[in-house]
């Protein structure tokens, strides 16, 4: 009976060993899933596609977003954009009729820089770029079909900053109310490659964008040539900051007709003027309108503080200038802009303008080429420069989400 029992015993064991072999055998292991933290796009982009925050979304030259598409772009992700000039220079375009639908939040801004930049997944800020690293790569171009003043009334141009052979770079039509997308909590960093000679991309480049499109807590930090230029369109934006440009800080043209809201432009050891103003080419004569604007300068410099030519046109108010050297100028440059200013019901107007300088004596000037009687000096401007009051300038409480914020500027 022993003996029975052993051998039934020893047949169960090599009964339940052979059965647990044969169902290891079976198992499959699957191979970890390796999510890329880098993906590099490098063209036209032809479906709606969307660029999710678990990777580092790299330019290679230009990306366009084609007519009738739309990128989204999540909220946290940073894209960067790779070296060069010319034709190999990197830049993402939304071409007319495509659109962008860039919404991040003040916890998780969208943010674009340079390759070089060491920013990882996940942060806001790297470390081993400065304030005067710009250029390293080229900028972002929103392009619509609004309209633009253009000279000989052509109904469309070629946009700054892209070759004339590249037909995605064409901006203009007659729609006001177009609608390229939303652009939200979007930094913008280190920017500005040349195309060419004196033909650099901006930070943030607006040609003849529509009043459908939405943009606001926009930052342009470190760009070689302008922060924001705005080539004629009718899109409002508001809550823009620009810190450390090569050449102007709000630069608008062709005669825009929208409103710039709640602005702050800063200048770092570079840059020329703060606001940069030109009017119409053609005939069509718009007015912009600049409002709750915070100007500020660096006291070691002498550079102006606004300009306004060719044949300016627009709104000016609510102003605040700080932190200039009292050689700095608000300078009308051409005879145009002047008469703009001084006529019976003018269009060029300023009002409400706060000015922080060691002296406010000769502040207003014209520009030798202006050969107009009247000048435009402080005594005519006494009208427009008020003591500190609530109102004028930037809410800057707005930019806490900011890089310039991380950086201890505001």
């Amino acid at each position: 009976m022993k003996k029975i029992l052993l051998a039934m015993l020893f047949i169960s064991a090599f009964s339940f060993q052979s059965c647990s072999k044969d169902e290891q055998e079976t198992v499959v292991v699957e191979p970890p899933v390796v999510i890329p933290t880098e993906q590099r796009v490098t063209g036209a982009i032809t479906a709606n596609t969307t660029w999710t925050a678990d990777r580092i979304w790299v330019l290679d030259k230009k990306v366009v977003v084609g007519d009738g598409i739309t990128l989204t772009i999540q909220p946290g992700t940073i894209i960067k954009g790779t070296p060069g000039v010319g034709e190999v220079c990197s830049a993402l375009i939304i071409a007319r009729g495509g659109k962008i639908n860039a919404e991040g939040t003040a916890d998780k801004p969208i943010i674009f820089t340079a390759y070089s930049d060491n920013i990882k997944l996940g942060e806001k800020a790297g470390t081993n770029l400065l304030a005067r690293d710009n250029s390293l790569w080229g900028g972002l171009l929103i392009l619509g079909k609004a309209k633009c003043s253009f000279k000989s009334d052509v109904p469309e141009l070629q946009i700054e900053g892209i070759a004339a052979s590249d037909k995605f770079g064409l901006y203009g039509g007659s729609d006001d109310a177009d609608n390229s997308g939303v652009l939200k909590y979007v930094s913008i960093r280190h920017g500005g490659s040349e195309i060419g000679a004196g033909n650099e991309i901006n930070g943030l480049t607006l040609g003849g964008v529509g009043s459908g499109t939405v943009i606001e807590n926009v930052e342009v930090f470190a760009t070689f040539d302008d922060g924001i230029e705005y080539f004629g369109g009718s899109v409002n934006t508001k809550n823009v900051l620009v810190y450390a440009f090569g050449d102007d800080g709000l630069d608008i043209d062709q005669s825009y007709k929208g409103t710039v809201s709640n602005g702050m432009v800063i200048r770092a050891a570079t840059g020329d003027s703060g606001l940069e103003i030109d009017g119409p080419e053609g005939s069509m004569n718009a007015e912009y309108t600049l409002d709750k604007i915070t100007i500020v300068g660096s006291t070691d410099n002498i550079n102006k503080i606004a300009e306004f030519k060719a044949k300016a046109r627009g709104n000016n108010k609510n102003i605040y200038v700080r932190d200039y050297n009292a050689a700095s100028k608000v300078q009308i440059s051409d005879n145009d802009s002047n008469n703009n200013f001084l006529a019976a019901t003018p269009s060029l107007t300023f009002s409400s303008w706060n000015v922080k300088a060691s002296s406010i004596s000769g502040l207003f000037v014209l520009a030798p080429a202006v050969t107009t009687a009247n000048t435009f000096t402080t005594a005519a401007f006494a009208k427009a420069v008020t003591t500190p009051e609530t109102g004028v300038g930037a809410d800057a409480s707005v930019f806490a989400w900011t890089y310039a914020k991380i950086r201890g500027v505001l």
